[in-house]
């Protein structure tokens, strides 16, 4: 598909959708520029909101702009435009991360388009899921969302669930005997919650509001805690989930090019499991670890390298996390 021009307040509107997506510690390390007089727009990562000590091949960064990625098609097939999709188009250049071009709409838009309506409701819940088990039919259509960009999710048996669970707590403990993980992740969360619960002093990070409760059960809870590196007070506690349900994203390779496939896949199974009524969170803690990571897989699968770790389940929605203005992420020339 060849690009065609498209005016700026339109391109706007398809940033601010592309931005909800998630990334590591709510970094949000995506920049946009827009090439008017072609209506290409290129998607570039920031080198200068990477995680260099949890994340130093920058395998987290790509997941989350490409997760932004799949949200601008989203939003391109909802105001009737189609996007063409490069990914890494520039050898020489690799934090150009893909390129697209804008224009006629395509055959997947209508199913694109469809998960429009979920793009601000989806947000990350670190509270207790309940006891109800997710439908099989659910399970499949999630599948299914992952296979059409190119990935496998699977689900694993109760065992393996236990290992991943036992790896997450290995991760934490890594995470305490490292002063320069702990700061990295204090950097990134803000302990004072604001006059409402998505006003920061700040356009990122992680607020107070969405840390959830403190885990009042024996073994840890199935969500990153940041509110180790800031204490709020009057956080509660609460009781999670004894069998969390837990499903993990893979890709055949482990190549850039595969990192953003898998973060298109990983915001199309999370718009997907909103619009089915799922709460969602995500763990990637074991796989911050290389001596951890290959153990996350499951062997009687074949995911082949997992890429993040997703909790599904039925629970309070998360808060809604900040995000920085389209005026500082979208540059037009």
């Amino acid at each position: 598909m060849s690009a065609s021009p498209v005016d700026a307040d339109t391109v706007a509107r398809l940033v601010a959708d592309a931005v909800t997506a998630p990334s590591m510690h709510n970094a949000q390390p995506w920049r946009f520029l827009l090439h008017s007089a072609t209506g290409t727009l290129d998607l570039r990562g920031d080198p200068e909101r990477a995680m260099t000590r949890t994340d130093p091949d920058h395998r987290a960064l790509h997941l989350g702009c490409s997760a932004a990625l799949f949200n601008l098609r989203v939003s391109a097939a909802w105001n009737g435009l189609g996007a063409d999709v490069a990914l890494l188009p520039d050898p020489g250049d690799p934090w150009l991360l893909a390129t697209v071009a804008l224009g006629p709409p395509t055959e997947e838009n209508h199913e694109l388009a469809a998960l429009h309506d979920v793009l601000r409701r989806r947000h990350t819940s670190r509270h207790p899921f309940g006891d109800e088990r997710v439908a099989p039919a659910l399970l499949d259509g999630l599948r299914a969302a992952a296979r059409l960009e190119g990935c496998r999710l699977t689900v694993p048996d109760s065992w393996h669930t236990e290992t991943v669970l036992a790896l997450v707590r290995d991760a934490e403990h890594h995470e305490e005997m490292d002063p320069l993980v702990r700061a990295e992740t204090a950097s990134w969360t803000t302990g004072a919650p604001g006059p409402t619960p998505t006003t920061t002093t700040r356009g990122d990070g992680i607020p107070a509001a969405a840390f959830g409760p403190r885990s009042s059960g024996a073994a840890t809870a199935p969500v990153r805690d940041f509110g180790r590196a800031h204490q709020v007070p009057g956080r509660g506690w609460a009781v999670f989930e004894k069998h969390p349900q837990l499903a993990l994203l893979g890709t055949p390779t482990d190549t850039p090019a595969d990192w953003l496939r898998a973060g298109q896949a990983l915001e199309r199974v999370l718009l997907r499991a909103t619009a089915d009524g799922l709460a969602t969170s995500m763990t990637s803690q074991p796989l911050e670890w290389p001596e951890l990571r290959w153990t996350v897989r499951d062997p009687l699968a074949s995911a082949g390298h997992v890429q993040m770790v997703v909790r599904l389940g039925y629970g309070p929605p998360g808060a809604a996390t900040p995000r920085r203005p389209v005026t500082e992420v979208l540059e037009i020339r």
